[in-house]
């Protein structure tokens, strides 16, 4: 049997697990600890304990200790919120942040006890936002060569930058990144060190801190026009990921690549061409040659040599906002 779990945060139908690859489905649900047709927003594993994983739903944190087969609830102030994005230092996993939003109010939560305890972090966030209303947390990344730098985007509030891991936060929204639609945030180790701000029709780098941005000009370059997701390679941290389509929630995407922190892409082959924008897209950490990307509308790819190939399952799901491939 083949020794991945593969599980896929829907909006409505909870966590979707698969123990085996690919090959079976199950759908978690009350009687594994979670709130019915949950929207799950975010899953994240925990850096040292691939065990452990934590999901962010429309009612708070819940985190599971094996590998998504079980759940419970974190008792924590983000309760009665929506959690959209949840980051966790690979280094020192005792820092943790989460982010909330639609059809919550909009903060960013830090714990330095594993979960123990939670403080709201205060940025400064609007209440309302063109298109979304009340804005959401979609990206949050720690710097990998500087812990203390953290940066988090916010649809459709602009980018925030952190230099005393999370304590206070800065605004960056304006000239350097003209529009505050931030769809997913990245630090890539380099060389050079990258921080990445992906937007809703652009994708913005900096190589020195922020001091300045410079945009990839995507839609000269790309096959598509609205980029999603993006992800660092966890074994080669020049080697970045992102998930595109034609629109939201499109009728078409594909997965880039680049080798070179974001001076050449590539498109991905996807088996079948996706339904939708491609959403999500994620590497197993201790084997990130076994690969998992989602469309918008719930088709499911796998790849096992890192990007090069990939197939999709026969399994489709409902709306998918992210994908983990995991240790059994």
């Amino acid at each position: 049997m083949d020794k991945t779990t593969i599980l896929v945060g829907t909006i409505g139908q909870g966590v979707m697990r698969s123990h085996d690859g690919g090959e079976s489905w199950q759908r978690i649900g009350i009687y594994q600890g979670m709130h019915s047709d949950a929207m799950v927003r975010m899953l994240a594993s925990h850096p040292r304990r691939p065990n452990v994983v934590y999901a962010g739903t429309d009612k708070g944190l819940y985190c599971s200790d094996d590998v998504g087969a079980s759940w419970k609830q974190v008792d924590s102030p983000m309760n009665t919120y929506a959690v959209w994005a949840i980051t966790i230092d690979p280094l020192n996993p005792d820092i943790m942040f989460a982010g909330t939003g639609t059809p919550c109010p909009s903060k960013v939560f830090r714990t330095t006890d594993g979960g123990k305890s939670w403080e709201d972090k205060a940025a400064t966030i609007a209440d309302e936002c063109p298109n979304v209303g009340i804005p959401r947390v979609t990206g949050i990344a720690i710097d990998p060569v500087n812990r203390r730098n953290i940066w988090m985007g916010i649809e459709v509030d602009g980018l925030r930058h952190s230099t005393d891991c999370g304590d206070t936060w800065t605004t960056i929204n304006g000239t350097s990144i003209p529009n505050p639609d931030v769809h997913s945030v990245a630090v890539a180790e380099g060389p050079p060190k990258t921080v990445f701000v992906v937007v809703n029709n652009e994708v913005y780098t900096s190589t020195d801190d922020g001091a300045t941005w410079h945009p990839l000009h995507i839609r000269q370059i790309f096959p598509f026009g609205y980029p999603r997701n993006i992800m660092v390679q966890p074994d080669d941290p020049k080697t970045v990921f992102l998930t595109i389509g034609d629109s939201t929630p499109g009728r078409i995407g594909t997965v880039m690549r680049t080798k070179d922190v974001g001076k050449t892409w590539e498109s991905l082959n996807l088996s079948v061409q996706p339904n939708s924008a491609m959403w999500a897209v994620h590497a197993r950490p201790d084997s990130p040659q076994v690969m998992v990307a989602g469309s918008r509308y719930g088709y499911v790819y796998r790849s096992d040599d890192g990007g090069d190939s990939w197939r999709k399952f026969w399994r489709e799901l409902s709306e998918i906002n992210s994908v983990l491939a995991l240790p059994a």
